[in-house]
């Protein structure tokens, strides 16, 4: 799982302070976060529910503003942008896997992936749709609308989208969490192929520990702090590994899964 990695930082964060307007009054969500991501390099952010994983990941990627602080991406400091720029940015450079799949149900596979493309002026927006939803295992259903698809074909939908764009950085936010273990485990396998094809970083937010360990390094968060960082590839050394066999995408058919679990 790991990419050839530079010393050039892609994600700077420094003492970047997250305060959201509550119902009883501002909440301190992220205090002091100071952290740099290189080039190249897989990061999993863990922690327990509410720790602020996803906000740090929202930080990042833009989609909230710090309180206080700096976030640099690719050289430009994200807390000096407006929204427009911030977006074009996101749109040209970052690409973004949610837990929920946030496709367009009037769509097809192919015009969810191509769609995007066309709106940032890619003249060959449906040549390359074709080629990464061929890419993640859906060649065979791409004219299919995501009512028709199972929980697993739509992440990799998603997983299409946020890949066609070549983007310098890939951010995921519990991308298997919708899904059962086997398509949960394909998922994370099309996700680090999706890494290594387009030489991107990749930061996932995660609750699952087997899926963290595939990453270069985990920062560890706890009430809105990093409380520390581990190396998994020590961890990997020191213990044999034991777990599901690994699956991966067929090349043009998806298995049905059952989408959701509880």
């Amino acid at each position: 799982m790991n990419a050839p990695v530079s010393s050039l930082p892609v994600l700077t964060l420094e003492n970047a302070c997250l305060t959201l307007q509550g119902n009883a009054g501002p909440v301190d969500i992220l205090h002091g976060i100071s952290l740099e991501i290189e080039q190249g390099q897989s990061v999993g952010l863990v922690g327990p529910s509410g720790s602020g994983k996803s906000s740090l990941l929202m930080l990042l990627g833009g989609l909230e503003q710090a309180t206080s602080g700096s976030v640099v991406a690719l050289g430009q400091d994200l807390t000096a942008m407006n929204e427009d720029a911030l977006a074009r940015f996101r749109r040209n450079k970052m690409g973004v896997v949610f837990q929920s799949f946030h496709l367009i149900p009037t769509m097809t596979a192919l015009e969810n992936v191509a769609t995007p493309l066309e709106l940032a002026g890619h003249a060959d927006a449906f040549k390359r749709a074709e080629e990464e939803l061929r890419a993640v295992g859906l060649g065979a259903r791409m004219h299919h609308y995501p009512a028709q698809m199972s929980g697993g074909e739509q992440q990799r939908v998603a997983l299409a989208r946020a890949a066609a764009p070549r983007p310098a950085i890939l951010l995921a936010d519990e991308p298997t969490g919708n899904l059962d273990g086997v398509n949960g485990q394909a998922i994370m396998d099309l996700l680090f192929g999706l890494r290594d094809r387009h030489g991107a970083t990749l930061v996932l937010v995660t609750h699952a520990p087997e899926l963290a360990v595939l990453c270069d390094r985990i920062v560890h968060l706890r009430d809105g702090r990093i409380e520390g960082e581990t190396n998994p590839a020590e961890t990997r050394d020191a213990e044999p590994r034991v777990s599901a066999p690994r699956v991966s995408a067929p090349r043009d058919s998806a298995p049905r899964d059952s989408g959701a679990v509880a």
